[in-house]
């Protein structure tokens, strides 16, 4: 498996937080951003030193700027990259999923309850092992 690098966007500390501490027992990710805003992950992509992420892991429920605003952003960034956008969050909304489905995620996955669900979905979506629908 290729090295990947992966980021975060999430304005809750304790969920980034176990978010890097999951990725970083993955032997594949080799870079990992993280970000407590919308408007901070737009600017660290636009800066030109960074790369483009293989993943970009976005919360739906942020302050100032929602997930759901933060994706239609990330499109006209990422618009012919090739980064693999999925939303987790707290939500399982069906109109949620749809949302964000049609605005162009590539999967929608709700947050777990505890380190190991969380670590054992990421290690599923960072080897591949997914697909469109929810891996809750």
């Amino acid at each position: 498996m290729k090295p990947q690098t992966v980021m975060i966007i999430d304005d809750d500390a304790d969920d980034r937080f176990f978010f890097q501490e999951a990725v970083s027992r993955l032997p594949s990710i080799k870079q990992t951003h993280i970000c407590d805003s919308g408007s901070q992950a737009l600017a660290l992509l636009q800066d030109s030193k960074t790369g483009m992420p293989d993943y970009i892991f976005l919360d739906l429920n942020m302050p100032l700027m929602n997930g759901k605003e933060c994706l239609i952003e990330l499109k006209k960034i990422l618009c012919e990259k090739f980064t693999q956008i999925i939303i987790l969050s707290t939500s399982d909304l069906k109109q949620d999923i749809d949302d964000v489905m049609e605005l162009g995620a590539k999967l929608f996955l709700t947050k777990p309850n505890t380190f190991e669900g969380l670590y054992n979905m990421l290690k599923s979506v960072l080897e591949g092992r997914w697909h469109r629908k929810s891996l809750t």
